[in-house]
């Protein structure tokens, strides 16, 4: 007995496990999330949504009276992807489409916010068979009747919405139609996709288009095929289906090569440049494996967009500038023109929202004689371009062609090769660019761009006889700026979001008090008070006038003396310094008449390196910035780094130390020479967690070289000289100018290419929030010697998520001083000392002078007894 009752026990601990197990497996089901849970009772009642309300169709709305049902997409997801590339795509394309999406995922699936179907009894296993297939089931039992098209899409596709409206709306939907780039597989695996010998498949990476016609013929029939698969192939298993009972195949097609574009490079694919002829020509591009090139993918799609926009509004422009013009309505008047029934043909006048350009600029026909110079020293001269580019007003006469300008080039080949080919496939041809045999191009600021080039293109005919052949091709080309546009620059936002110190905030209580990221120096009720005030066409209008009026005070505001408290905030200069006492007195001069006699915030401090070379001047100038602190009282730090080594980006960061980190930093060289104008600039353009500014100094050439009567006139003429004394005296109205204007004369400089040259390749001087530069990681602080640690920081921002703000700023001025090469230097730093230490020399004009005065110097004569 006792026997018996061990195998009822062993018999009995059996089937109560086999049960207990088949109950976890019903209840705990696997996913992807990180935590297994529960079967919740709610699941048990879990209710499908309604299917029109999950893609946001009304009852009533149907092909006849709707533009957004012209296409169905289905986008075949799994829960793993549903935060990343599902998200993604319903972000970015899927609000583009000519009809709706709906992503169709695993039976466990759940995604909030975005337009998932959960489809019973699938699950996200691979390859996705039951999942495609009972996807257009659904599509058939609850839109069939709702759409013209259906499309089948993986989630790592990007769909181009417009051309995909476009190309449907020309092919007929009543038709069963099978659309898709068509494959029959590799040679290797075509016996085992049990393909005849005329049969073949739509590729699903790229996307299938269905018409309603072909879904309608095949759904029914979707369980059987399910039951008679031959291959793991869930695409050639489609194929299959729909041939057989739609009894259309894949259209042998070679455009759809073009049109749904597959990319072999795998992950790599579509994210290194995207201005190629295949990526403009798509209509969906697949794969996009990082759902963070998605947002890329899309954002430079709608700048495409926004170029096609502005293309057809000066087309406009220029019909109707043309139509007045036979109407016999002068120029003047066609802003004012009034169209019969009292309707203003512009409505919306400048400064107003919704304003549609001036019709005098951009209705001027294309013509390059278009602008008229009227004196000889107001043409602008083409530039000649070949491999390199020609330039007579340029210190480098022959040069590469730089990057900006090769950008343009090939923005506008690409333009008038999709011109040239857009009825292509009614003549049976194509025309290949080849490359650009030569070209002239000129920029005129105020009026555009002109180009003539001669283009080597590759002439195919594939209808008819076909033929191959290489024509030349001369293009005209004219480019059209508008006015000027003003605009509030964004002064007081909040810091992004990804900001470490917000992070932190969110964690800890989930909202941002927006107090703890003032950017203005006042209370919030003043900042709001202050923009309730603004309005845009007030700030237009003024604006105009401040700008003709009284250029510094371009961002006062209306008649009172109220100014942006940005204005007066305090500025921390920070001065590496290694010997030069002498030059130092001269900044230090410039220093108390800027800031120690006015009542600008601004604190200097000075990191001063002992010089082996000049012992003595590492006390002197100790010396005279205890005088200067003495004297005035003001905020003079100074950071004593003794015989350390010196380093440009050691020391700036060892005078960021004393700042914190809401503070506004200017890094400045001792040989700098600014005023008041510099400062208000500096506060301007320097926005916290937004903008640096990097201003492009004016540099001296060596005075000995300005002045000198070798590098300036031939040696049998007079050299003429001009002076200006009373400009320091009384303004163009005979008012004596006020102190602060008489220090910005003093410490300016006419520009005049005489004198110097605008540096645009030094990076040296720098505007930036502390916080900011810390994010981007400081300086390389294994930079030894002369540069490069600034051409590091500049390279870093240009990458990170700050806007780098670059402009010439004449009030800058770089006074002339000997460089000296160390032959010790890495070699890139080296190069390029010789090359500053060159271009700081003289001017083009002066060195043709030497030259022409000194033939030696060109045609040495042969020593005695050289061979």
């Amino acid at each position: 007995m006792p026997r018996r009752n061990k195998w009822m026990h062993l018999v009995a601990g059996v089937v109560a496990g086999v049960t207990l197990g088949v109950f976890l497996k019903l209840c705990l089901r696997s996913s992807s999330r990180t935590s297994i849970e529960a079967c919740p009772e709610s699941a048990k009642h879990y209710v499908a949504p309604d299917p029109l309300a999950v893609i946001g169709i009304r009852t009533d709305e149907t092909v006849q009276n709707s533009n957004r049902t012209l296409v169905f997409v289905g986008v075949m997801t799994a829960e793993q992807y549903l935060d990343t590339r599902a998200r993604a795509v319903f972000d970015t394309w899927a609000q583009d489409l000519p009809g709706r999406l709906a992503f169709f995922s695993s039976e466990v699936s759940r995604a909030p916010g975005l337009p998932l179907i959960p489809l019973r009894t699938v699950d996200d296993s691979y390859p996705p068979q039951k999942k495609s297939f009972l996807m257009l089931l659904y599509m058939y039992e609850n839109y069939g009747e709702r759409f013209e098209w259906f499309m089948r899409a993986d989630d790592d596709v990007y769909v181009r919405g417009d051309k995909l409206g476009e190309f449907l709306r020309s092919v007929d939907s009543r038709k069963p139609q099978f659309i898709g780039q068509a494959g029959r597989g590799t040679n290797a695996e075509r016996d085992a996709l049990a393909l005849d010998y005329n049969e073949n498949f739509c590729m699903g990476g790229p996307g299938v288009l269905i018409s309603r016609e072909t879904l309608r013929r095949v759904a029914p029939h979707v369980k059987y095929c399910l039951k008679h698969l031959y291959t793991t192939h869930e695409d050639v298993e489609l194929g299959r289906c729909v041939a057989k009972f739609a009894g259309v195949s894949c259209t042998w097609s070679y455009d759809m090569q073009t049109i749904l574009h597959h990319n072999g490079s795998g992950a790599a694919a579509y994210t290194g440049r995207l201005k190629k002829r295949e990526v403009h020509r798509a209509i969906t591009l697949h794969p996009v494996k990082d759902h963070r090139q998605m947002y890329r993918l899309h954002s430079y799609f709608k700048n495409l967009h926004i170029q096609e926009l502005r293309e057809q509004s000066l087309d406009l422009h220029r019909d109707i500038a043309a139509s007045l013009r036979e109407l016999g309505v002068a120029q003047d008047q066609v802003a004012d023109y009034v169209l019969p029934g009292n309707v203003p043909l512009f409505p919306v006048k400048m400064g107003e929202p919704g304003y549609l350009g001036n019709n005098k600029i951009l209705g001027a026909p294309i013509d390059m004689n278009r602008y008229k110079a009227d004196t000889l020293e107001d043409i602008v001269p083409f530039d000649f371009i070949s491999k390199s580019i020609y330039s007579m007003s340029h210190s480098n006469p022959k040069r590469r062609i730089e990057g900006p300008l090769k950008e343009a080039l090939d923005d506008v080949i690409r333009e008038v090769m999709e011109i040239i080919n857009a009825p292509s496939r009614q003549r049976g041809r194509v025309i290949d660019f080849n490359e650009l045999l030569y070209g002239y191009t000129r920029l005129q600021p105020l009026h555009g761009v002109d180009h003539v080039l001669d283009l080597l293109l590759k002439y195919r005919r594939y209808r008819g006889r076909k033929m191959t052949a290489a024509v030349r091709r001369h293009a005209y080309l004219q480019q059209s700026f508008t006015g000027t546009d003003l605009r509030e620059l964004p002064m007081g936002e909040a810091p992004p979001s990804e900001d470490p110190e917000i992070l932190g905030q969110l964690e800890n209580d989930g909202k941002i008090d927006p107090s703890e990221y003032e950017d203005f120096d006042e209370s919030n009720q003043q900042q709001s008070s202050f923009l309730e005030k603004l309005n845009v066409r007030e700030a237009f209008e003024t604006g105009l006038m401040k700008i003709q009026n009284n250029l510094p005070k371009v961002l006062k505001w209306y008649d009172n003396e109220y100014e942006y408290p940005i204005y007066d905030r305090r500025i921390h200069f920070i001065l590496p310094l290694a010997g030069r006492q002498e030059i130092f007195g001269r900044f230090m001069k410039n220093y108390e008449d800027i800031v120690l006699k006015s009542d600008e915030a601004v604190t200097l401090i000075v990191v001063l390196y002992l010089d082996s070379k000049n012992p003595l001047d590492y006390r002197n100038s100790e010396h005279l910035i205890n005088y200067y602190k003495d004297l005035y009282g003001k905020d003079i730090r100074m950071i004593q780094m003794g015989s350390t080594t010196f380093s440009r980006g050691a020391a700036l960061t060892e005078g960021l130390k004393l700042c914190s980190d809401d503070d506004l930093v200017f890094f400045i060289d001792v040989d700098m020479m600014f005023n008041h104008i510099s400062l208000r600039r500096v506060r301007i353009n320097t926005v916290k967690y937004y903008q640096v500014y990097f201003p492009i100094v004016f540099s001296e050439y060596n005075p000995d070289v300005v002045n000198g009567d070798d590098y300036n006139k031939f040696t049998f003429e007079t050299l003429m000289t001009n002076t200006d004394v009373g400009k320091y005296v009384e303004d163009a109205s005979g008012a004596p100018k006020t102190d602060v204007e008489l220090a910005n004369l003093k410490y300016s400089k006419e520009i005049n290419d005489d004198f110097g040259y605008f540096r645009q390749y030094g990076f040296g001087i720098l505007s930036i929030f502390k916080c900011d530069f810390l994010r981007v990681g400081g300086f390389d602080l294994t930079i030894k010697g002369w540069g490069m640690e600034d051409v590091q920081l500049f390279e870093t921002l240009i990458k990170s998520n700050l806007t780098v703000y670059r402009i010439a700023d004449n009030s800058l001025v770089h006074k002339f001083h000997s460089v000296d090469c160390d032959k010790n230097l890495e070699k890139s730093q080296f190069l390029m000392c010789l090359g500053t230490k060159a271009s700081t020399y003289g001017s083009d004009k002066h060195m043709t002078y030497y030259m022409l005065n000194h033939p030696e110097v060109l045609w040495p004569q042969e020593e005695k007894g050289a061979s």
